[in-house]
């Protein structure tokens, strides 16, 4: 997969998740977090959610991710637009530019999410994994430790998977600063996901 390509794909999808979906499901009901949906994400409370390469309702009603945020904001009739006044960090994406969804960069992003969900549910069977809009990143809160998967960022432009205490821990284990990540190419699957997180979670019990 050509990196322009994943990066812009993941950048124009972040967009669509923090203004098309989190925004205005926070401004109608209070809540920024999303969830995963089959094919990709959606909102926790609201219809709408994205499949591929489209934006789509409970209804069946299906709009293609082209042309701007704006312009998908106006074919459906909502506001769009972050929420507002709760974090700092946002989608590094005009509400005006063009989207650019790659079909193949949009599989790729989908797939890493419904395996890291997968990895996530079976660390914590009883906590639900949220998609939260700010850094477009997949993640459980357990025992002070973050457990997550992020579709890339500023510092990565492909895929990974991290182990964030919230008090920073010594060893082998853990390569950055925040704790330890693993790119997607060295977890294939949710299985090698999932035994990274409880690798992790072992780490950071330790004294």
């Amino acid at each position: 997969m050509d990196e322009q390509v994943l990066v812009a794909t993941r950048r124009s999808l972040h967009a669509v998740a923090e203004s098309l979906l989190a925004g205005p499901q926070f401004r109608e009901h209070g809540t920024i977090r999303l969830r995963i949906t089959p094919g990709g994400f959606g909102q926790a409370r609201g219809a709408l959610r994205v499949e591929s390469t489209d934006l789509v309702d409970d209804r069946g009603r299906r709009v293609p991710l082209r042309g701007s945020v704006t312009d998908l904001a106006a074919a459906w009739d909502i506001e769009p637009g972050a929420p507002a006044g709760l974090y700092h960090d946002h989608a590094e994406f005009g509400l005006g530019d063009d989207l650019a969804v790659d079909p193949a960069a949009a599989e790729l992003l989908a797939d890493w999410y419904a395996a890291g969900e997968r990895a996530l549910r079976t660390l914590a069977a009883t906590v639900s994994p949220v998609l939260w809009p700010e850094h477009f990143d997949l993640g459980i809160q357990l025992e002070e430790v973050n457990y997550g998967v992020s579709p890339g960022d500023a510092s990565s432009a492909t895929p990974y998977a991290y182990v964030g205490p919230w008090t920073a821990r010594e060893g082998a284990f853990w390569n950055t600063r925040f704790g330890a990540m693993r790119s997607s190419e060295e977890l294939p699957d949710a299985e090698a996901i999932a035994a990274f997180f409880a690798e992790g979670r072992a780490a950071a019990r330790r004294p």
